[in-house]
């Protein structure tokens, strides 16, 4: 590999990413890199998590905001700052902005956690102006964009930026340096691509041996279906939930040097990043946001490859809403398979209840939900029930006893939008 990653005309050099730390000394922490012996001992492997989630502004996204806007030209009278963020590279801007004694204007979606929000205030202060408009980081994006151009400021990518791709690299310089040992495997989540750039740049130039594996929630697979297709793809709908890393489309620039770089990309499912969400925080007292925790949840698929090996997982930011905590629970019971909805028809006759819980449900079943509109004049109604089960296989049984006493069901798991009107 040479000394630079060449590809489209675009370099990421070590150079450039030894002057981005430099210009990052003293704005940043440079966050430990801690074997984790819960992880190892679950793998059998030793793993190690880069703690990006202790950065100042709880994620990595300051360090590729301030690089770039700490290289801009000043121009007379002052240059206005403009971005656009699901929520941290907000913050690393909003810090920036603070910092550099710039004015800020901060388009974020309009569904970002209300935490969010509030840190980009309280990082920005009174340099920042908070913009929340569309449903998604792209619609936010194109208003931003649409505001910057009109008004002659200074747009901040969050991704697709050399300079920006550039003091994210300084995450891996930052691990090569803590590393007393190699690494076989190093795990990275992926949104626009920005960090799995510059971190993967840094490697293949100095720990070449290393295997560069990227991470996408699998409702927004931008850069997974486009590395596939060996062209970019924009996608029509995303998940928004893992919302650090629902991209919809990737960068040129960070294609490129994703396609060019990574060893392999792999989806995680929504409800798996719950499940390890509740995990990290309930064994190791760790808060991560959804996208913080990709990296961890995609040791499963890879629980046979890493046996013995040194493995860094990059955990990229903590900036979790405690009031998400219900919906990460049952998203990850979901995908547990310990929670199960159901759209049942009765038979409008008394006994029907006393004959769904006494020989549909196994004892240690439990109702969690239960609504249910007596129709006049009609000889059945229909019943949404939720029911917890101890063991993921009693639904089956459940189905099974159903269709035995007839009970006609519409199994609803997997239904998000007709779930969210109940649940």
């Amino acid at each position: 590999m040479d000394k630079d990653i060449v590809d489209s005309g675009t370099v990421v050099s070590l150079e450039k990413v030894e002057q981005a730390a430099r210009n990052l000394k003293g704005v940043i922490n440079k966050t430990p890199l801690l074997q984790n012996h819960w992880l190892s001992q679950r793998y059998d492997a030793q793993v190690y998590l880069k703690r990006e989630d202790l950065q100042v502004v709880r994620s990595y996204k300051i360090r590729g905001a301030y690089n770039k806007m700490c290289t801009l030209p000043r121009l007379e009278g002052g240059r206005e700052i403009v971005c656009s963020s699901a929520g941290n590279h907000a913050q690393g801007v909003a810090y920036a902005c603070q910092l550099l004694g710039l004015k800020g204007y901060i388009f974020m979606p309009s569904n970002t956690p209300a935490q969010k929000v509030n840190k980009v205030h309280l990082f920005g202060k009174d340099m920042v102006e908070v913009v929340l408009t569309g449903k998604t980081y792209d619609d936010t994006f194109n208003a931003a964009k649409a505001f910057s151009d009109e008004r002659g400021s200074t747009f901040i990518p969050p991704f697709d930026d050399l300079a920006v791709v550039e003091g994210q690299a300084t995450v891996g310089l930052e691990i090569l340096k803590s590393a007393n040992f190699s690494i076989d495997y190093l795990f990275m989540p992926i949104g626009g691509g920005g960090l799995a750039s510059g971190v993967s740049s840094v490697f293949k130039q100095l720990s070449p041996h290393t295997k560069l594996i990227g991470v996408q929630p699998a409702g927004a697979p931008s850069m997974y279906n486009s590395l596939k297709a060996q062209k970019r793809i924009a996608l029509d709908t995303i998940d928004s939930f893992v919302d650090g890393a629902a991209v919809k489309c990737p960068g040129e620039l960070t294609f490129e040097i994703c396609r060019e770089l990574l060893d392999d990309i792999v989806l995680v499912p929504e409800g798996q990043v719950c499940e390890d969400i509740l995990k990290m925080y309930n064994e190791e007292g760790v808060v991560l946001e959804p996208a913080g925790t990709l990296s961890v949840s995609v040791l499963k698929s890879y629980a046979e490859e890493i046996k013995g090996k040194n493995v860094v997982c990059v955990i990229s930011g903590s900036n979790n809403d405690i009031t998400r905590m219900e919906d990460i629970k049952e998203r990850a019971m979901q995908h547990q398979g310990l929670k199960h909805y159901f759209m049942v028809t009765f038979n409008q006759n008394p006994g029907a209840l006393r004959t769904f819980v006494n020989l549909v449900l196994h004892p240690d079943d439990d109702i969690i939900h239960f609504q249910y509109i007596k129709k006049n004049n009609k000889e059945k109604g229909p019943v949404f029930i939720g029911i917890e089960v101890k063991e993921p296989q009693n639904a089956e049984v459940i189905k099974r006893r159903m269709t035995e006493e007839g009970f006609a069901y519409e199994y609803l798991n997997g239904k998000s939008d007709f779930l969210n009107l109940f649940v």
